[in-house]
């Protein structure tokens, strides 16, 4: 479940920049560009496995810009990523210091406490980023809050968040199906099947939307069904965790 967390990193830029002048070449140092650049390269190597050049160049950004909330939070996504997660926690702090009102630093700072299976913690974070009045990625700060109720086994919660993810970005694969989950386990079969149906119709099958059809199909008494979409998850996802779910009869 903590895999799904999105944290939002590389959206949106920060308005104005400091300047340095150089005396010689007269040329003016941006700052807020020169950490945009390190963050770039930082996120790149992170993601291809290049743990010492992801920190060289992260650890350059704050440098370039201190108080520059990507600079921080991208940082601190890496620390969170080699489990350094006090120095971490120090970077969002700072973040939260200079950017208080910063939807996407509240958002990522739930992320890391949820991680860390701080639940109450993560949902103030998410809550205080949702309630940002520029702040546009509600569905995102939804959909973690959503997630991690789900962590802590609040279902209740998790199946409001996921709702309110899909009111505000209807075609939200991940919070459709997960609410889809969510109806089926309160018998509401109708519901998940229009919620799944929309699904395909614009994403086509999924591994994870067919066994939630299988379940609701299950409950439902409808073994032939059940047989229909067991045969699609069969032939186009013969090697998903769904399916060895499925032939283990766990639905």
């Amino acid at each position: 479940m903590a895999r799904t967390l999105s944290t939002l990193l590389l959206m949106g830029l920060l308005a104005g920049c400091v300047t340095v002048t150089d005396k010689q070449s007269n040329v003016k140092f941006d700052s807020i560009d020169a950490a945009e650049s390190r963050i770039a390269l930082g996120i790149a190597y992170l993601n291809a496995g290049q743990w010492e050049r992801a920190r060289e160049n992260l650890e350059m950004a704050v440098q370039f810009a201190p108080r520059y909330y990507r600079s921080l939070i991208s940082f601190a996504h890496y620390l969170q990523q080699v489990e350094e997660f006090e120095q971490a926690e120090e970077q969002y702090i700072t973040a939260l210091r200079y950017s208080p009102k910063n939807g996407d630093v509240q958002n990522n700072y739930g992320v890391f406490l949820c991680r860390q299976e701080r639940y109450d913690e993560a949902q103030k974070a998410f809550a205080k980023a949702i309630a940002q009045p520029y702040y546009y990625k509600l569905s995102g700060s939804f959909e973690n809050a959503a997630l991690c109720a789900l962590k802590a086994g609040k279902t209740e919660d998790a199946k409001l968040w996921f709702a309110k993810a899909v009111d505000h970005e209807p075609n939200r694969p991940l919070s459709s199906v997960q609410l889809a989950r969510l109806e089926v386990k309160d018998n509401q079969f109708n519901d998940a099947r229009l919620r799944l149906f929309k699904f395909h119709k614009r994403y086509g099958y999924r591994a994870g939307s067919l066994y939630t059809l299988i379940e609701l199909e299950h409950k439902a008494e409808r073994p032939s069904e059940v047989a229909r979409y067991a045969n699609l998850l069969a032939r186009q996802y013969p090697e998903s965790n769904e399916y060895r779910q499925y032939l283990a009869n766990e639905y």
